[in-house]
């Protein structure tokens, strides 16, 4: 992203005059822009913040070049730092290699360290695959060992690159499944409010609220705007193709095209459910899943690739997730 971009993505958000501008970094590998990159948004966002309006930043990363001046920084400017750690070495080292493919685990880990040095803020997001997805227990053990508080799992699934079904690296949606349930019984055993996990804190979020946090399973599509390197605006990170282009922040205020009518469809897209989804007694608490996951067909009206798994979870989880609830809603 050149500076010229940057200022005017900056500009144009902050302009929009809410009092909470959230800024996330992402890629590829958004360390790749350099240390000087981000130092250059922080002067931006002073240079075009109003009185009063909150500015947060979080930067999604594999880590591996953070070093104490970047830590500094981060912690200098707050930011929130995602790291992706798929789990012990054997599970991260299986597709997280450089280019030399070597495995990158002990670079991680050592970020980690930096982390924790410098008091930067950060969580952990596991990338659930074929190869890991059968090993809840030790990857739960793992973070347990590791001290490590806030989690988020996120099921990989994609097309095969020839168009004849799903990547083989994916995990399945029987994998899926039964590695929720168990990480739940891990998490409900160990306490849940010693782990903080993406997925569970907005399910009992619905259960005391009615709404939840977590984008996958809200009713509507419509949390936030992608702004590519070079301006093009975009309705979510997994939908970056010409059919969900909004517009160019150099031609359109961000403003302008995240009101845009063709984000209020992407946004009633997800609402359109497959006959098998309004007949489902989960119906409220899961609104059909990610619409990246129904990856049959393109008019995105199937059922999940995840269907089955969310059925087991719930049927699973909804009870002790309700008296969960009530229990958090009598402390309050």
């Amino acid at each position: 992203m050149s500076e010229e971009t940057l200022e005017k993505m900056v500009k144009d958000f902050l302009g929009a005059g809410m009092t909470e501008s959230s800024f996330a970094w992402q890629g590829g590998e958004p360390t790749l822009m350099g240390l000087d990159f981000y130092k250059k948004t922080v002067e931006l966002q002073k240079k075009y913040a109003s009185n009063g309006q909150t500015i947060s930043n979080a930067l999604q990363t594999n880590a591996i070049v953070l070093d104490e001046q970047w830590c500094s920084f981060l912690n200098e400017y707050n930011f929130l730092v995602g790291i992706s750690l798929d789990g012990p070495q054997k599970y991260h080292d299986h597709y997280r290699l450089d280019r030399a493919g070597g495995g990158t685990f002990e670079r991680v880990k050592r970020a980690i360290e930096l982390c924790r040095k410098f008091h930067v803020q950060f969580n952990i997001l596991i990338l659930l695959n074929k190869f890991n997805g059968d090993a809840a227990d030790e990857i739960f053990d793992f973070f347990l060992k590791e001290k490590i508080r806030f989690l988020q799992f996120i099921p990989c699934v994609e097309k095969a690159e020839d168009g004849s079904g799903i990547a083989d690296f994916s995990i399945t949606p029987e994998q899926y499944g039964n590695f929720l349930c168990r990480l739940f019984d891990r998490w409900l055993e160990n306490g849940p409010e010693k782990i903080s996990i993406r997925l569970f804190d907005s399910i009992l979020h619905y259960c005391l609220y009615g709404q939840h946090t977590l984008c996958t399973l809200s009713r509507n599509c419509n949390d936030y705007v992608v702004v590519e390197h070079n301006g093009d605006v975009f309705c979510c990170d997994f939908f970056v193709e010409p059919r969900w282009k909004l517009g160019n922040i150099h031609e359109t205020p961000i403003a302008e095209l995240a009101s845009s009518e063709k984000k209020r469809i992407f946004a009633r897209t997800k609402s359109k459910l497959a006959n098998q989804c309004l007949a489902c007694r989960h119906l409220d608490i899961c609104r059909g899943g990610c619409m990246k996951d129904r990856v049959a067909a393109d008019d995105y009206h199937c059922t999940s690739y995840f269907c089955q798994s969310y059925k087991r979870f719930f049927d699973h989880s909804l009870p002790q997730f309700k008296q969960l609830a009530a229990k958090v809603g009598m402390t309050r």
